[in-house]
């Protein structure tokens, strides 16, 4: 079971998804949760099922003291590298949010100080802590619902399945029928780099 970090502070978790997808954006979500809030099925949400995750954007977002969602396009993720852009989706959640955390708790290991809040660098911090897992299930899907409206222009990419993962039928697509003006190009899009539509 998750615990949450500090019931003596307001903690804000923090978490992105879509680092290692070819396509989109990354989004990241911070959340700051009740110091009473506890649930037994939320956990790191690449280990939940969609339907699991579903449920608990609901519950999180009904019963969060306060949730925001950051955003960093394609575009910029090729301009400052996947790194820069993940901590700037980051830094664009936490500036949204409806109330001021006393401290932040961020999963993995890296991030650039946001104003004169401190913070702590965890790895598998969603496997950890209530509020970074709560974080990474509202990242995750506000995401892929991203990637289900792109799939309606862009269809030969399976994105409503894969979300702009490299997998097999994502990659077949792109030899097949070149890029999108989503996806990153700053990126290996192939396996064995030819010569893309660009």
């Amino acid at each position: 079971m998750l615990k949450h970090y500090s019931k003596n502070q307001t903690i804000a978790g923090c978490d992105e998804a879509g680092r290692g997808c070819l396509a989109g954006p990354v989004v990241a979500a911070a959340v700051i949760l009740p110091k009473n809030f506890s649930n037994i099925i939320l956990n790191d949400s690449k280990l939940l099922s969609k339907k699991k995750r579903d449920l608990l954007r609901k519950i999180i977002e009904r019963e969060a003291i306060s949730w925001a969602v950051g955003i960093a396009d394609n575009k910029e993720i090729d301009q400052i590298n996947i790194l820069n852009a993940s901590i700037l989706a980051m830094h664009r959640a936490i500036k949204k949010l409806t109330k001021k955390a006393d401290f932040l708790i961020i999963d993995g290991i890296s991030f650039n100080n946001f104003k004169s809040i401190n913070h702590k660098c965890i790895v598998k911090g969603d496997g950890k802590y209530l509020s970074i897992a709560a974080a990474s299930i509202i990242a995750k899907t506000h995401r892929d619902e991203i990637m289900e409206r792109y799939h309606k222009s862009f269809s030969n990419y399976k994105w409503n399945t894969n979300n702009g993962y490299p997998t097999k039928e994502h990659r077949d697509g792109i030899k097949k029928y070149g890029i999108t003006k989503y996806h990153r190009k700053s990126f290996q899009l192939l396996e064995r780099q030819t010569n893309l539509d660009v």
